[in-house]
C-alpha cells in the first residue's frame, strides 16, 4: 500500500486509544461476560451520498489499513486507562480487561470496495469480521479516516469534473479542520481528481504533487510589484507564477509581462499568472488578451478566490479563460457539507454454539433501519458501464443471478457481474497489493466520469431477493 501515513509517524505506532470512550465502556462490558472472543460482523457504510450526488468515491483505505495494524494499547495507555474513575470514583476498567488490552492485536478478516471505486448508499466500503471487542473498537478510528476521505474525495470530483480539461490544485491546508485534517484533506482530493496540492507535507508522504508560487506578503515586503516580480525571477526563475492583485490587477499583468520579457531574455519562460480577487471572468479575459499580445499564449490564467464546482461553473459560463483553479476553503472543508453521515453498524455475531445470527437495527425512520448479515455487493457492467448494483448476504442462501438478470432484461440491458469488496486482511495480516496513489486518482475519475454517463433512469439498485426476505423476517419477529 501506500507509505506509512504521517498520522502514525507523527503520532505513535498504536491507535488504540484513538476512539471514544464508551467503545471502550462496552469492550470492557463484553470481556467481563465473557463475550469478547465471539465472532463479529460490522459493515461500515453511509446511508446517504453527499452534494445531492446518489453516489460517492470511496477513500481512505490505505488509512484505514494502518489504523487496523496500529489497534493496540501500550503499556503507558493501559497504565492512564487504569487511572480513568467510574462515577462511585473507584477505578472505571478492571485489571483483567486491562491485561487483556495490552495483549490486543487484530486477528480478524477485514473486505472492502477498492479506493477511487464508486460508492452507493448502504454498500459496505468497509465488512469487518472479526472477535467481537477487536471489531468494536476500531469503529471510532475507521469511521473518522474513511468518512472524511470519502466526502472530500467526492467533492474534489464534483470540482474536477466542473473544471474538466483545466488544472485543479488544492491548497486548503491554512482553513482545514486541524493539522492531521488538513494532511488527509491533500491526500484525499488528490485521489478524488484534483491534479496537485500545495500542502508539501502531503507532497511528501504521499507523493501528491505539489504546486505554488509566492503570496501577497512577497509583493508587500519590496518597495513595489516590479522589483517584487523581478526579485521572484532572479531567485526562482523557473517558477514564475505572479499573483497580480495586490495593489492593481491589470498593472500587475503588465508587470508580469515585463518580468515575462526579462526572463525570456535569459532562457526561462514566465509560467502564468494568478488572480485572487475582484470580477474574476472580466479580468481573466482582459490578462489572457494581453499575455497573448504579448507574445505569452503558453502562460496560464490561474485563479483562486472562495471558488467550489458552483463557482467554476458560472465563471466558466461568463468567457474566463481560467485555465487552472486553485480551490482552497470549500475543498478542504466540504464547505457545503462538512460532514459524511457514515456509520458502523453490526449486522451478524456468532452465538454460544458458534452459529451465526443475523442482526438488525430497527427504526421508525426507515433510512436508518440496517441489512442483516456477512453483506456483499455486487456490481454489474455492460464494458466500462455501470447497470446494476446488488447487495447480498454470504451467510444466507446463495444470490439469485437470475432475479437481477430478469431485471436487468427488462431494461433491454445485459452485464457482466463483478464483486466489488476486496480482501484487506485475513487472519489478522493486511494482504499486500500494490499501490499507485495516481493510479487510484486516475481509476476515481474514470469511474466518476462513467457514473455519470450511466443512465440512472434503467440503473437496478437494491437487495438481492433472500436478503430481503430475511430483513423482512426479522422485522416481523
Amino acid at each position: 500500500m501506500s507509505p506509512t501515513p504521517p498520522l502514525a509517524q507523527v503520532y505513535r505506532p498504536n491507535f488504540g486509544l484513538l476512539t471514544d470512550l464508551y467503545q471502550l465502556t462496552m469492550a470492557a462490558a463484553y470481556h467481563h461476560q465473557g463475550m469478547q472472543e465471539r465472532r463479529a460482523v460490522f459493515h461500515l457504510f453511509f446511508r446517504k451520498a453527499p452534494f445531492g450526488e446518489r453516489a460517492a468515491i470511496a477513500a481512505g483505505l490505505p488509512l484505514a489499513i494502518e489504523i487496523v495494524k496500529g489497534l493496540s494499547f501500550s503499556a503507558d495507555d493501559v497504565q492512564y486507562l487504569g487511572r480513568l474513575k467510574g462515577a462511585n470514583g473507584k477505578p472505571l476498567f478492571r485489571e483483567p480487561f486491562l491485561n487483556y488490552l495490552q495483549r490486543l492485536t487484530f486477528t480478524g478478516d477485514i473486505d472492502a470496495i477498492p479506493e477511487g471505486e464508486i460508492a452507493l448508499p448502504h454498500e459496505p466500503l468497509l465488512r469487518v469480521e472479526a472477535p467481537l471487542i477487536q471489531a468494536q473498537l476500531l469503529e471510532t478510528a475507521l469511521l473518522n479516516v474513511i468518512n472524511f476521505s470519502t466526502l472530500i474525495a467526492t467533492k474534489a470530483a464534483r470540482i474536477k469534473a466542473a473544471a474538466g480539461e483545466d488544472r485543479v490544485i488544492e491548497f486548503g491546508l491554512r482553513r482545514a479542520q486541524g493539522i492531521d485534517g488538513g494532511l488527509t484533506a491533500s491526500r484525499s482530493a488528490y485521489v478524488g481528481g484534483c491534479d496537485g496540492t500545495s500542502n508539501v507535507w502531503a507532497g511528501r508522504y504521499y507523493d501528491v504533487p505539489v504546486r505554488g508560487t509566492h503570496a501577497h506578503s512577497w509583493v508587500m515586503a519590496h518597495a513595489d510589484e516590479l522589483t517584487a516580480f523581478e526579485s521572484y525571477a532572479e531567485a526562482l526563475p523557473n517558477n514564475c507564477i505572479f499573483l497580480v492583485d495586490t495593489y492593481d490587477t491589470i498593472e500587475g499583468v503588465r508587470n508580469a509581462i515585463r518580468v515575462g520579457q526579462q526572463l525570456r531574455e535569459r532562457g526561462h519562460e514566465l509560467r502564468g499568472i494568478r488572480l485572487d480577487s475582484g470580477d474574476l471572468a472580466d479580468l481573466s479575459i482582459r490578462a489572457r488578451r494581453m499575455l497573448d499580445e504579448a507574445g505569452f499564449p503558453d502562460a496560464f490564467v490561474s485563479a483562486s478566490d472562495s471558488l467550489d464546482e458552483y463557482a467554476i461553473e458560472r465563471l466558466k459560463t461568463a468567457g474566463a479563460r481560467i485555465t487552472v483553479w486553485g480551490i482552497g476553503t470549500r475543498l478542504a472543508t466540504a464547505y457545503d457539507q462538512p460532514a459524511l453521515g457514515g456509520v458502523y453498524k453490526l449486522a451478524a455475531i456468532q452465538n454460544e454454539a458458534g452459529e451465526w445470527e443475523p442482526k438488525i437495527k430497527r427504526s421508525e425512520t426507515l433510512i436508518k433501519v440496517s441489512n442483516p448479515g456477512r453483506l456483499a455487493v455486487r456490481r454489474y457492467y455492460a464494458g466500462d458501464r455501470p447497470l446494476a448494483s446488488q447487495l447480498y448476504d454470504t451467510l444466507g442462501e446463495a444470490p439469485s443471478a437470475q432475479v437481477m438478470d430478469e431485471s436487468l432484461q427488462r431494461h433491454e440491458l445485459k452485464g457482466e457481474a463483478v464483486e466489488l469488496l476486496e480482501p484487506i486482511f485475513r487472519n489478522g495480516q493486511a494482504i499486500d497489493r500494490p499501490y499507485d496513489i495516481h493510479r487510484t486518482r486516475a481509476r476515481a475519475l474514470e469511474n466518476w466520469r462513467q457514473w455519470h454517463a450511466a443512465d440512472m433512469d434503467t440503473f437496478v439498485y437494491g437487495l438481492a431477493p433472500e436478503l430481503l426476505r430475511e430483513k423482512e423476517a426479522l422485522l416481523e419477529a
